[in-house]
Parts: structure tokens; C-alpha cells; sequence
């Protein structure tokens, strides 16, 4: 099975968001730097409480999907449609804005370690005007896997395939067929997992440093950096490696929408009319 080599590097800036919420922006902190699915990444992580503690009050999105996936922490999810949900430390939230929704997302502490992501997935065409669905994943319905030679695997969604076994994640039947995979790996330690053919992929590492690729082509990735991965329309396989020391990191890959991409802050469609409705309807109290 032929590897999938690191094609391009995106590195992560400081920025805010929300009302003064810090964090880093990989995909999607310009325009060009989108990959089909994915929209944006962002990674917050900070235990200085000026640095969070604000959230993100109320905001309305249409047209995507957003996960928030945490690693340390506590954040409540509220919404003019009434629901709630408190996502823990080790647990997830997949939202489907659909048509519109208008939420907040509010650290419930004072104090301590706030550390955490964010990403955008895009809606096909058919999708985007759906009603908005949530699924709250609290840290024990994902399936931890430890392998042999000091891994551990996280599996939010898609399914590892280990040793012709496979391991699905709690998300699944979604268009783009997403994989979403938090890896650890021990110092020296190795990770090869299928990707499938068509999907676009992307790394993450939060933590240390990693070798992308098969031995002879192999490029380093620090933390913090959004490694694009090549493409291809067979099932190809990637190939990462600890450098220097222990590393942890997120892959996602996805099934590409290939189609237009009109985007006004929080509003994802396929046309200027589209964006143009959804600013109306959010104005005159109509987004959903």
C-alpha cells in the first residue's frame, strides 16, 4: 500500500475570538487556507482564566458543522431552541447548525487548565437548510485503544482499522464521512492507519513533534502546525512517527465537497444570495 507524503505545512496564529477568547487558527485564518471539507481549526488552550473565561456568548451559525472536541476542562452549550449540554473534559460535541441556530458556549470554571478545538465541517448543497441537530459524546462512549508499541488511539469518529480489526467512533451516517483520531504516541513509537481513497486529510500535533511519510520521504511536523496530506484515488495509507520525545496528535480526513464555498463570518453557503438571505433572516429574528 503506497504512503500519503505531508504535501503542505499551515501553521497555526495567535488570535481571538468569541469575547476575547485566545486560541490558535490553522485552517481557515484566510480564506485560501481551507481543505475541502474542512473550514477551520481552531486550538485553545491557555491556564490563565483572563484567557477564557469570557466564552462565546451568543452567535448564530448556518450552513456547517462545527465539533469541539476537549482535552482538559468544562464548557456548557446553550441555545435559543432550548438545548443544553455540558461538555466535559475527554468529550465532544458534534453540532449541526443546518439552517440556523444562535448558541453560546461558556467555560464553567474559574480557574485551571482550559485546552481544547474547534473545527468547521461543511454542509453539501442539499444539507445546509436541514434543522440543526446535536449529538453530545460524553469521554466514555469514544473507544480508547491502546496498540502495540506504545499507542494510544481516541476514535470521535470513522473507524480505525487495526490489524484487519476495525474500531468505529460514536459518529457516523454523516455525508462527508469524516475521521477524526486522537493519537498518542510514546517516545520512538509509530502509527500507520488506512485513509480512504478520495478523502482529504489533515494532521495536527498539540504535543511534540512528528516524522510524516514513508521512511525515505519523510518531513517533519511541530506542534501546532496543520500538516496537509497528499491525495489519492486509491486507498493509500499514512505513516507517523514520534521525533524527540513523546507527541500527540488529531488526524481528520473527510470525503471533499467539491462544490462553491460562500462564507460571511458565521454563515457557509453556496451563493451571495444564500449569504444575503441568512444575514436577513438572522436580523428579523428568522435564521431558523
Amino acid at each position: 500500500m503506497n504512503t500519503r507524503n505531508l504535501q503542505q505545512v499551515i501553521r497555526s496564529i495567535p488570535t481571538s475570538d468569541g469575547a476575547g477568547v485566545k486560541l490558535r487558527r490553522s485552517l481557515g485564518h484566510a480564506p485560501n487556507l481551507r481543505l475541502d471539507p474542512f473550514l477551520l481549526f481552531d486550538e485553545f488552550s491557555s491556564e490563565k482564566a483572563d484567557d477564557y473565561t469570557a466564552g462565546f456568548p451568543d452567535h448564530p451559525h448556518r450552513g456547517f458543522e462545527t465539533v469541539t472536541y476537549m482535552l482538559d476542562g468544562h464548557m456548557l452549550h446553550e441555545d435559543h431552541l432550548g438545548s443544553r449540554g455540558d461538555l466535559r473534559s475527554g468529550g465532544a460535541q458534534w453540532m449541526t447548525a443546518g439552517r440556523g441556530i444562535i448558541h453560546s458556549e461558556i467555560p464553567q470554571q474559574q480557574s485551571g487548565r482550559m485546552r481544547g478545538f474547534q473545527l468547521w465541517i461543511n454542509l453539501p448543497a442539499r444539507e445546509k437548510m436541514k434543522p440543526a441537530a446535536y449529538r453530545d459524546i460524553p469521554p466514555e462512549a469514544i473507544p480508547r485503544v491502546t496498540l502495540a508499541g506504545r499507542v494510544e488511539v481516541k476514535v470521535i469518529a470513522g473507524v480505525l482499522t487495526v490489524d484487519a480489526q476495525t474500531i468505529a467512533g460514536p459518529i457516523h451516517g454523516i455525508s462527508t464521512e469524516p475521521l477524526f483520531l486522537d493519537v498518542r504516541l510514546s517516545a520512538g513509537a509509530s502509527f500507520a492507519q488506512p485513509l480512504p481513497a478520495g478523502h482529504n486529510a489533515f494532521l495536527y500535533p498539540y504535543e511534540g513533534r512528528l516524522g510524516v511519510g514513508a521512511s525515505d520521504e519523510r518531513r517533519a511536523l511541530a506542534a501546532h502546525e496543520a500538516g496537509i496530506l497528499s491525495t489519492a484515488d486509491v486507498v493509500e495509507r499514512l505513516e507517523v512517527s514520534a521525533e524527540d520525545g513523546a507527541a500527540a496528535f488529531l488526524l481528520l480526513a473527510a470525503r471533499p465537497l467539491r462544490e462553491p464555498v460562500v462564507q460571511y463570518g458565521p454563515f457557509v453557503m453556496n451563493s451571495r444570495d444564500e449569504i444575503e438571505q441568512a444575514i436577513v433572516d438572522y436580523q428579523n429574528g428568522q435564521l431558523v
